[in-house]
Parts: structure tokens; C-alpha cells; sequence
């Protein structure tokens, strides 16, 4: 078999992505990043727990940030929730990025997770997916005195202000359906599927993966036309 040094791999390679026609812009070049299970975050959750550790994640998405070769990030949501701080920094940190995102809720975004499907540029929602809202919890012993019911309030109100800041609906609507005591059994809040997320003003479209990534493609476009 004859011997191929990187010159002759790096041609091969530029003759399988052609360049793009003058005048027009790349296609550009995706991340994907999946966010599923529990966000884990100064606890370290069981062995038998799939979680996303925002320790994993924060420097991931500064690198995705200064990496010349990455055009847009496309991410996927399929999360029961998890640690509000630790999902609070990552959506912070994608709604902060200069590069374009498009995020996707698949079979779930519940709790924290409503924040990471609004901190993308452009957030979608699967026909079948849903999403949960509920007030703040928090587990293990907790003193029943009102510093504890403020420090609750005040964690409320920063997740609420972040998904009204990022999305289209208005915080007296949060609040309320928070706070329903008519839909979850044993527990108060709403639990919102697909197309009522787009109509709640939560979510911008319903789709699937195929609207995603023309979404971001586009925004990808834009961002060179107008650079």
C-alpha cells in the first residue's frame, strides 16, 4: 500500500469540501453540545444517575467560543433539572456567547432546564417534548423561618428574571404557572407541552432537529454576511 504523507491528506481533503461559489457564504462549521439528565452541581450525584456536570461544561463552552473553527452551536436538551447555580451558569454563559446558538428541547427540559432552552439565540421545542415549572426546592433539613422563605424567594426570582429576560413571557404568567395547584399530583406547578411552550412565549418555534440546524445555518449566514 503506498505511503500518503499529510500533504496528500490535506489535499484529499480540501477536494471533499469544495469551497463555496463566490458570493456565497459557507454552509459553517457546527457543535453539538447535549445536555440530559440531572444538572450535577457542587454535590456529586450516584453512580446510577446520568447528569451533565457544569464543570465539564463551563470550559467547554469557552472553548467552543474562541475556536476559530466553529462557526455556530446547535444544543440538545433532555433534562429532569437539577442544581439551580450550576444550571444558571451554564445558560448565562451560552446567552453570553458572540457566536450564534439554536437550542432543541427533546423529550423533557423540566425545572432548570426551562433557563438553558432560553439562554440560545433561537430556541425550539419538539412536538412531543415538554417542559416543567415549578417553584424552587431545595432537599435535606431546611429551618422553617422566614430567612429561609426569602432566601427561596430571592433564588425564584433570579431563574424568573433570566427566563423573561430570554424569552417572550411575562413574569406575573411565570409565576402563575409555577404555581398551579390543579395539574401535578402532590406537588404545585404546570407541566407544558410543545406547542403551548410556543404560545406561552417560552420557546420560538416548534421543531425537529432538520429546523434546528437550518435555523442555526442561517444565523451562521447572517453572522458572515454582516462581519
Amino acid at each position: 500500500m503506498q505511503h500518503q504523507d499529510q500533504s496528500d491528506i490535506d489535499r484529499e481533503r480540501e477536494r471533499e469540501t469544495p469551497p463555496a461559489p463566490d458570493g456565497q457564504a459557507s454552509m459553517g462549521r457546527l457543535h453539538c453540545l447535549t445536555i440530559i439528565g440531572q444538572i450535577e452541581g457542587h454535590i456529586e450525584l450516584g453512580g446510577q444517575t446520568k447528569t451533565t456536570k457544569y464543570e465539564h461544561i463551563l470550559p467547554l463552552l469557552t472553548a467552543i467560543e474562541e475556536d476559530p473553527a466553529i462557526d455556530g452551536l446547535l444544543i440538545l436538551l433532555n433534562t429532569v433539572g437539577g442544581d439551580v447555580e450550576a444550571g444558571l451558569a451554564i445558560a448565562e454563559l451560552i446567552s453570553g456567547m458572540r457566536k450564534p446558538t439554536v437550542s432543541l428541547v427533546l423529550g423533557g427540559g423540566h425545572s432548570i432546564g426551562v433557563p438553558l432552552a432560553v439562554s440560545a439565540r433561537r430556541s425550539f421545542i419538539a412536538p412531543t417534548a415538554s417542559m416543567t415549572l415549578h417553584p424552587v426546592r431545595m432537599s435535606g433539613t431546611v429551618m422553617a423561618i422566614p430567612q429561609t422563605m426569602e432566601y427561596f424567594r430571592r433564588i425564584e426570582e433570579r431563574v424568573i428574571g433570566f427566563i423573561c429576560s430570554q424569552s417572550r413571557i411575562q413574569p406575573d404568567r411565570l409565576r402563575a404557572l409555577m404555581r398551579r395547584t390543579d395539574q401535578l399530583l402532590g406537588d404545585v406547578g404546570s407541566v407544558i407541552y410543545g406547542r403551548e411552550a410556543v404560545e406561552l412565549g417560552l420557546c420560538d418555534a416548534v421543531g425537529s432537529l432538520r429546523d434546528a440546524l437550518d435555523c442555526l445555518r442561517g444565523l451562521i449566514k447572517e453572522e458572515q454576511q454582516n462581519g
